[in-house]
């Protein structure tokens, strides 16, 4: 069985999203119970030069939206990048969400060998389509998930590798 460029990203981005938004679900019940604010673990960092948890989530976000919008030949929408709380990094990921369910498999399947371009860290990059996703995409999707997971594991956020993978 062979699998698609659309089974190997869109569904995937999905499950991932919805895994941290479970994650975020946790730490915001975390909070309460611990009587921390929630601001506090919304920029919360591993270390002083590493992205707070709200950056880590933008950057999952950014990532899948651009990776199935430029898989399918579109131009990413731009989000602000000004999420505060926890009901605003829900409300990013569910609106990321959405945006994804309206790739259909015609739109990406195909993309293996289009020709990617993006500017990383103000150095263009350029892309197929298959190393793209599987070198580019996917990896940064798993480091800003499980860097925003440790953050809150750090803050003692009750979490286990079943909130990462979610359900089999």
């Amino acid at each position: 069985m062979k699998i698609s460029m659309y089974q190997a990203s869109v569904p995937v981005f999905i499950r991932v999203l919805t895994n941290l938004a479970t994650i975020l679900d946790k730490a915001e019940a975390h909070a309460e119970t611990h009587k921390i604010h929630p601001a506090v673990l919304v920029q919360a960092r591993l270390f002083p030069n590493m992205y707070p948890l709200s950056r880590q989530v933008q950057i999952a976000s950014d990532m899948v939206k651009g990776g199935a919008s430029r898989l399918a030949g579109l131009a990413p929408p731009q989000y602000e990048d000004n999420e505060a709380s926890f009901a605003e990094l829900k409300g990013r990921i569910d609106k990321t969400i959405t945006y994804l369910k309206t790739f259909t498999p015609e739109q990406i399947d195909g993309s293996e060998e289009r020709k990617v371009t993006l500017s990383v860290g103000g150095q263009e990059m350029t892309f197929e389509g298959m190393p793209y996703l599987l070198h580019f995409v996917l990896p940064n999707l798993y480091f800003h998930v499980t860097t925003a997971y440790a953050i809150l594991r750090h803050w003692g956020v009750e979490l286990g590798k079943s909130d990462f993978r979610g359900k089999l």
